[in-house]
């Protein structure tokens, strides 16, 4: 074998040695390829420089450019061929103008996946109608069901307001805006309102909702102290 294959050979092995010393594993697959990543590499970075947990927990964050069922397709697919056993399957995705069947169905596969096997489990982090509303309740509490649009606007005059300028899907300091200049732990306590008072209904027939909140409350479980407050 030669010896550049051989190097590769041997990276690729210490890789994966280094990811099975992580007891906390986390795998994120977002519908979109920007605003939801970046949000969540907030988490990532500051995870990562944590003295307590940075050799604990492992997360990985794909962007997918895919839709409802495709992107819980994406993770399985990504399961299998790297062979994944243990850890955390969440996907991040909107409502927008899909069918319901189709939206309501990731949560049905992951309910189905979720028999396979109790090591390996799939959660779905899903937006009705979009993450927008996510953000909106940083700063509000919002119960309308409006096109996503309305919740954009919401979110420029309230980013006006702070002095900080427009919202931009692609922001690369979502995260840091929404905890400094928002509420974090208000934004999960509307959420876990807003999802109780429909919990018997559908994902779709919760409108406005959202269940990232979940998510977010795994992942600030291993933010650095002083940070894990605003959560």
């Amino acid at each position: 074998m030669p010896k550049k294959a051989e190097m590769e050979k041997w990276k690729k092995k210490r890789r994966q040695e280094h990811l099975e010393l992580k007891k906390y594993r986390y795998y994120i697959f977002c519908e979109g390829q920007q605003t939801e990543p970046q949000y969540f590499a907030g988490f990532k970075k500051l995870i990562e420089e944590n003295p307590v947990y940075k050799d604990m927990v492992l997360i990985g964050i794909e962007p997918c450019q895919a839709e409802t069922m495709r992107v819980i397709g994406m993770a399985e697919e990504y399961v299998r061929k790297n062979k994944i056993k243990k850890g955390q399957i969440w996907c991040v995705y909107d409502k927008d103008s899909f069918p319901p069947e189709r939206f309501n169905g990731v949560v049905e596969r992951a309910e189905s996946l979720n028999k396979e096997n109790p090591e390996l489990q799939y959660h779905t982090a899903w937006s009705n109608e979009c993450i927008e509303f996510w953000f909106l309740l940083h700063f509000a509490y919002y119960t309308a069901n409006n096109h996503r649009s309305e919740y954009i606007s919401f979110l420029n005059n309230k980013f006006r307001e702070l002095g900080i300028g427009k919202y931009q899907k692609n922001m690369k300091n979502i995260f840091e805006i929404l905890m400094d200049k928002g509420n974090p732990k208000v934004a999960i306590r509307y959420a876990k309102r807003i999802y109780k008072e429909g919990e018997y209904r559908t994902p779709t027939e919760i409108a406005p909702g959202t269940k990232v909140y979940e998510l977010v409350e795994e992942l600030a479980k291993y933010l650095p102290e002083e940070v894990k407050t605003r959560f």
